[in-house]
């Protein structure tokens, strides 16, 4: 039966509309409640709210750039990261301590991330103190960032000042630990074909560029309405006008770039690959305790190959390429290793490219790329010029040893000279192949010298056994897409135990091994002899950037900044950001 009029409350009936209305009205009432509250708070509590907020947001963006990265691949995430931090450091004018707070955090949040397979093996204090030593130049960052984007055009500064700490941490101390550049992650990404131009560091500015200027054009937009003064909404609008101009100019270049980028997959020369992955016996440090057994698998999947190119199923190779470590037996001193690849080079009628440990005179080993075609021997030899800290080499061996029982497995490899090609024989005529091994393919220097040298194609050999099934891998692969694009030159990697793939010039992977089981890779890839324009220019742009980016600190600082008392904040003028000089969000800022 139905209730009479006023007697009780049904869907649809007044009643029933007024307690939804006053359920709808307990929001705003619930915001008004919260903007009384911080009104009426206290200068301290406000400080210690903005602390906590900003170190919240800080964290979620450095883990927003973690996303960014394999084997997720969000690279759009790269750029909502930066323009996170680039809001974070802009918004109350926070003081230097502040920037190196927010950059620190971020860091944090970042690499305890994205590094776990540091310490898949050795536990998690190496992790963590990379980390911690990685976000310290974060923390730089913010320092750099807070006071040169008080000058005109902050996003210009902002994505500058990154370009300068990412050339720092890429290349001090021990070499640099160039791992986790904002352009790798990218790979995936439409601002992939800067590389062809700009190289790393021009990519991970355009990213930095892109995201701050997006939020800076957001914060004039929300504050135009306050400016005062036909005046002052001229400038909030052409400042505007600017950062919309500064966050299409990335992508729209990016798009311009692309067909000439896919074009370089198509080359006059040629010439058939194959690369082996044989997989190794056991995961983690000792995964070479059976060396024996990493050469014979990796001699066992070579045979494969032979009876495949026998049955016609795969072309003849120009040559193979193996990985590194494929034989820790040195060939050159054991005549058993060496009786092995030579039947194996015979099999498949091409020379291989062999990744081995060569002793040297004084006890020190090399990690070495052997050409090694058939009875003829080895030919040709490459030894690793980068090699790695804490690995390969132990850098102030007695200090690290009281932190880590796992010091001590480190090697003393000795780092080689010379060439960074190796001419290889082929069928149709000599290879001229680069070789950057693993470790090497993070350095903007290594594939550039190469290539420079007259490398047709590129070459990484790797080991990833000693990093589980972690994302380093997957990590170290996309340095190898960008590599590929940044010299238009095609890739091969040979991975012992994955991912092993080849590699087009315009960065997409022709074939690609499953991680820890054994495989074949062969394809016919392009041979190139022209260079891109970031190949040509080299190191100059990031020398360029990181000198502009000094200079504007230089001015910044000079214009009366202080970093124990209250920034005195430059009138805006020339498109700068039109805030307050003393804000009530800033001058609560003491933390």
């Amino acid at each position: 039966m139905t209730p009479a009029s006023g007697t009780g409350a049904v869907p649809g009936t007044d009643a029933n509309a007024d307690r939804t209305a006053g359920t709808t009205q307990n929001s705003p009432r619930r915001w008004d409640r919260l903007a009384d509250r911080w009104t009426t708070a206290s200068p301290a509590a406000r400080r210690r709210t903005l602390w906590a907020v900003r170190t919240v947001l800080a964290a979620l963006a450095g883990l927003a750039m973690f996303s960014a990265f394999p084997p997720r691949n969000w690279w759009f995430m790269a750029v909502v990261s930066l323009g996170l931090l680039y809001g974070l450091l802009a918004e109350g004018r926070p003081r230097a301590r502040s920037g190196a707070w927010i950059g620190f955090v971020y860091g944090l949040g970042f690499f305890v991330a994205l590094l776990p397979w540091i310490g898949v093996y050795v536990g998690p204090l190496p992790w963590l103190a990379l980390a911690a030593a990685l976000a310290a130049y974060l923390a730089l960052f913010g320092v750099c960032a807070t006071l040169t984007m008080r000058l005109p055009v902050p996003p210009l500064w902002f994505a500058l000042s990154w370009v300068l700490v990412e050339g720092l941490r890429s290349s001090f101390p021990f070499g640099g630990f160039p791992w986790g550049r904002t352009a790798f992650s990218q790979v995936d990404g439409p601002l992939l074909p800067l590389a062809s131009v700009l190289g790393a560091p021009g990519v991970s500015g355009a990213v930095a560029l892109f995201g701050a200027s997006a939020v800076w054009v957001i914060q004039l937009a929300t504050r135009r309405e306050a400016a005062v003064g036909m005046g002052t909404r001229s400038t909030v609008v052409r400042s505007a006008a600017l950062g919309v101009v500064l966050a299409l100019l990335a992508p729209i270049s990016a798009i311009a770039l692309l067909p000439d980028t896919v074009d370089r997959n198509v080359s006059g020369a040629s010439a058939q690959i194959a690369a082996v992955q044989g997989n190794v016996p056991r995961l983690g440090l000792q995964f070479n305790a059976q060396r024996r057994a990493v050469l014979d698998n990796h001699v066992r999947e070579t045979m494969t190959l032979a009876d495949e190119i026998n049955a016609g199923h795969i072309e003849q190779p120009s040559f193979v390429a193996w990985p590194e470590n494929a034989s820790d037996i040195d060939p050159l001193a054991n005549p058993d290793a060496a009786a092995e690849i030579t039947a194996a080079s015979d099999a498949v009628g091409a020379p291989i490219l062999v990744g081995t440990l060569i002793v040297e005179p004084d006890g020190r080993p090399t990690n070495t790329v052997l050409v090694w075609d058939g009875s003829r021997g080895p030919i040709a030899r490459y030894d690793k010029h980068i090699i790695q800290p804490f690995g390969e080499y132990l850098p102030w061996r007695p200090f690290f040893r009281v932190f880590s029982s796992y010091a001590d497995m480190a090697g003393n490899f000795r780092p080689g000279t010379g060439s960074s090609v190796l001419t290889v024989p082929g069928r149709s005529g000599d290879v001229t192949v680069g070789v950057t091994t693993c470790w090497e393919v993070a350095f903007d220097r290594a594939a550039r010298d190469a290539v420079d040298q007259g490398a047709q194609i590129l070459y990484v050999p790797t080991n990833n056994a000693t990093f589980g099934r972690t994302n380093m891998t997957y990590q170290q692969l996309a340095m190898s897409q960008f590599r590929a694009v940044e010299h238009g030159r095609a890739v091969i990697v040979a991975a012992t135990s994955g991912v092993s793939a080849l590699i087009e010039p315009d960065g997409t992977t022709t074939s690609e091994s499953d991680i820890f089981t054994p495989a074949i890779l062969a394809d016919r890839l392009p041979l190139s002899s022209a260079t891109t324009i970031a190949t040509r220019l080299g190191a100059w742009p990031e020398r360029i950037a990181m000198l502009l980016a000094v200079v504007a600190l230089l001015v910044a600082v000079a214009m009366r900044t202080r970093f124990t008392q209250r920034f005195t904040a430059v009138r805006p003028h020339q498109g700068a950001d039109p805030a307050p000089e003393k804000s009530e969000e800033y001058a609560g800022d003491e933390q």
